[in-house]
């Protein structure tokens, strides 16, 4: 079973066991517009929650990414360096950034479910 979150910097998380999976939301892709670049974290760098944790550019702008709990990264997603546009066609699926192992999981708590991100995003238009 996974648990999905949300920052209200606009990434998510998905986690299953002591391991996520973090990349951007849907929303954010869509105010970057087209992605032309992004930066991943190598695996067995440690970050702490709200670190900046990887980069996203677009022809509109460049964004950082932060870390939304604590952990070492495991993986970083390569298909992303070879088609950064994978975030625009499914940002919340096959366009994540990173996994890392998590540090203190209780920083989830602090984190936004689905429905309370759904509400932080209609109240920014």
């Amino acid at each position: 079973m996974s648990t999905v979150k949300y920052t209200k910097d606009h990434e998510w998380i998905r986690v299953e066991g002591d391991v996520g999976t973090v990349g951007i939301t849907d929303y954010a892709q869509g105010q970057l517009g087209d992605v032309v670049f992004v930066e991943v974290p190598e695996a067995g760098r440690t970050l702490s929650k709200g670190a900046e944790s990887a980069v996203v550019e677009s022809v509109k702008a460049a964004s950082e990414v932060y870390a939304p709990v604590s952990g070492e990264v495991v993986e970083g997603n390569a298909a992303l360096v070879d088609d950064p546009s994978l975030v625009n066609a499914a940002a919340e699926g096959e366009g994540w950034f990173y996994r890392l192992r998590l540090s203190d999981p209780g920083e989830l708590d602090g984190l936004l479910d689905e429905a309370a991100y759904k509400d932080f995003v209609e109240g920014l238009h």
